[in-house]
């Protein structure tokens, strides 16, 4: 007889392969990643629901920084915390009864704050730069007489100041429009909807003291980020591995074995 070129193929199995895919040592890694993914995931949020608060506001009185309806995330904090320049939530019923206020804190206890010069608020007089005040806006909304912040309270404005109820518009109060320290909750770090991210830092403050370092917003968000990441890649190698395989086990069986 001629020699004729003959191709072996494998015998066909009565099932599907059940075993598992991917070398041992692909599947070790896969589920360390997934475990991990799993940790670091959790234990970022968890870390999140500690450490933040989230508020929706109410009202523009914080534009363009917070326009009304966002949704920011705010850092627990306590009275010794606060610097001037922070975006701050509190409660006080003397300006809304039952409700977060959202305002910016200009002048801490015994600092003197007025408005305005030259278009400028002062503080300890020191005319204040605010690059987060609308566009072509001038503090001078306000006409602020000189006021000397009693120790623990503080005087807040909106960066909106054209229309916002803020410090100023309490001067007659007892208290000439200063809130408690113990009256704030949180402190707001950034801008999650719309997705705007960190407030800027209040650099016109930093020549009247330190201040405040930002939350481990960036941190938590890291590790979410990465967990999710190592989830899916170890929960991919399986799927990957077993097409790969069945891959290698076609052209294996289409292989040429020699002629006779």
């Amino acid at each position: 007889m001629g020699g004729e070129s003959t191709t072996r193929t494998a015998p066909r199995s009565g099932g599907t392969n059940t075993g598992p895919v991917g070398s041992r040592t692909g599947q070790r890694l896969s589920g360390l990643a997934v475990a991990l993914g799993l940790v670091l995931f959790l234990g970022g949020f968890a870390w999140g629901a500690v450490v933040y608060r989230p508020y929706t506001v109410p009202t523009s009185s914080m534009a363009p920084t917070i326009d009304a309806g966002d949704r920011v995330l705010a850092q627990r904090i306590d009275g010794g915390d606060i610097r001037r320049g922070d975006v701050v939530v509190f409660t006080d019923k003397s300006w809304v009864s039952n409700a977060p206020v959202v305002k910016r804190v200009v002048a801490v206890g015994g600092d003197t704050v007025s408005c305005c010069t030259k278009g400028k608020l002062t503080v300890n007089g020191k005319q204040i730069d605010e690059p987060y005040l609308p566009k072509d806006s001038l503090a001078e909304w306000k006409n602020i007489p000189e006021v000397t912040v009693p120790k623990g309270r503080l005087f807040l404005l909106g960066d909106e100041r054209q229309g916002s109820l803020d410090s100023s518009a309490h001067l007659t109060d007892a208290a000439s429009g200063t809130v408690a320290v113990s009256a704030v909750t949180a402190r707001v770090d950034a801008v999650v909807w719309p997705m705007d991210g960190m407030l800027k830092e209040p650099s016109g403050f930093k020549e009247l003291g330190a201040l405040s370092s930002p939350g481990p917003l960036r941190t938590i968000t890291a590790l979410i980020i990465g967990g999710a990441v190592l989830v899916l890649g170890g929960g991919a190698y399986g799927p990957i591995a077993k097409r790969l395989g069945r891959r290698r086990a076609a052209q294996s069986r289409m292989e040429p074995v020699g002629a006779r």
